[in-house]
């Protein structure tokens, strides 16, 4: 198969990069120059969690899988995007948004949930973003799904009043993945999401370089 198009969904990774409260905020800078010394290296200063990353169940779990107890195959399927995109801030995806898309979902899917939000990187208003309702979760892991991906910094409420979405699924030993972005790009059916964390042993999350591949 022929690549036909390739949208990277990864947000810059810079020391503006947005953080959830209380996260260690990027930090990059040389350690070394050309000049000097005849090469260049960064050192880099990151959260578990800083940009575009994904949750292990360990996360929210003190027994759940750690990142390399994930299967790689959970990070990597075909992709179903639910248009969350007239929501507005602090505003739930319900059951009534996500029906239409619930047959198209069957184990190994991955799901994105496309508030738009991404669209505000940089603003105040990026913290007060849409999150998804409990029992949209609950349905979609009673259909076997285990990958969820959303372009917002979280997948709860963004006052931190509950934590539901995380509790459910990596209580299940699935995966989250915040901070996405670019999901307006994926015009066509069936992307085939990669989103691959480093390897981290015994980790509760990763950065990830994410996109969505259209084969021809």
């Amino acid at each position: 198969m022929n690549i036909k198009k390739l949208i990277d969904l990864s947000m810059p990774l810079t020391s503006q990069t947005p953080v959830y409260p209380r996260d260690p905020n990027p930090h990059l800078e040389p350690i070394t120059t050309f000049s000097a010394d005849g090469y260049h290296v960064s050192r880099l200063v990151l959260g578990s969690h800083s940009g575009t990353h994904v949750d292990a169940p360990f996360h929210f779990c003190e027994h759940g899988w750690r990142l390399d107890d994930v299967p790689l195959t959970y990070f990597l399927g075909r992709g179903v995007v639910i248009d969350a995109t007239g929501k507005t801030e602090g505003e739930a995806v319900t059951m009534t948004d996500a029906a239409v898309y619930m047959p198209k979902l069957s184990p190994g899917t991955i799901v994105l949930f496309h508030t738009g939000w991404s669209s505000y990187v940089g603003t105040e208003r990026y913290f007060r973003h849409p999150y998804v309702a409990p029992d949209v979760i609950e349905a979609m892991l009673e259909r076997g799904v285990r990958t969820f991906f959303i372009d917002a910094l979280n997948i709860d409420p963004p006052d931190g009043s509950s934590f539901r979405a995380h509790e459910l699924i990596l209580g299940a030993n699935g995966v989250i993945g915040e901070n996405f972005a670019n999901f307006d790009q994926i015009d066509f059916d069936d992307p085939y999401i990669i989103a691959l964390p480093l390897s981290l042993p015994g980790c509760d999350g990763s950065p990830v370089r994410a996109v969505a591949v259209q084969w021809e």
